[in-house]
């Protein structure tokens, strides 16, 4: 589709283990929404790894959270997320950054990504100055001691863990 002279890309995906889905994943998340028709969250199923929440949790939990997002989907993949990409027939990869660290190991992923399925884009998207020091690591780590996490989780998130 095009507007303006502009062409739309149809589906991009939004991948990671939002272990928990944290404000800064719904900044970049609402902000990819502008840029493409549709956008799937695509959780990373890691049968070796322990989550806190298992990955139907997070995708119940991430749906709950965008329920305000009409183009937006969550879908559960494991594998190599280049060749899910492929299969999705998917233009682009949304990646969002937070600190200079975080750029270093998405510059290697994306040119990895590139030689395999050179179709398929990588676009990165700094996160609000908000949420620039969130992480869903940090997050865990001040619900385990105890800690108030609703500013860094929208509410749903905050229950689930509250209830754990």
């Amino acid at each position: 589709m095009t507007t303006k002279g502009l062409t739309h890309n149809e589906l991009a995906l939004y991948p990671g283990s939002f272990d928990p889905f944290t404000f800064g994943h719904l900044d970049i998340l609402e902000r990819a929404c502008r840029l493409f028709d549709h956008v799937e969250v695509t959780i990373a199923q890691n049968s070796s790894k322990t989550g806190f929440f298992s990955t139907e949790e997070r995708k119940a939990l991430i749906e709950a959270c965008t329920g305000h997002l009409s183009n937006v989907s969550v879908h559960v993949f494991e594998g190599l997320l280049v060749h899910h990409a492929s299969q999705r027939n998917a233009t682009a990869l949304v990646r969002g950054l937070r600190q200079v660290s975080d750029f270093d190991y998405e510059f290697r992923m994306a040119f990895a990504n590139r030689r395999l399925a050179p179709e398929v884009e990588t676009v990165f998207l700094m996160t609000g100055e908000a949420h620039a020091l969130t992480s869903a690591s940090l997050v865990r780590e001040i619900h385990r001691h105890g800690g108030d996490i609703s500013s860094f989780v929208p509410e749903p998130v905050r229950q689930a863990m509250a209830a754990r």
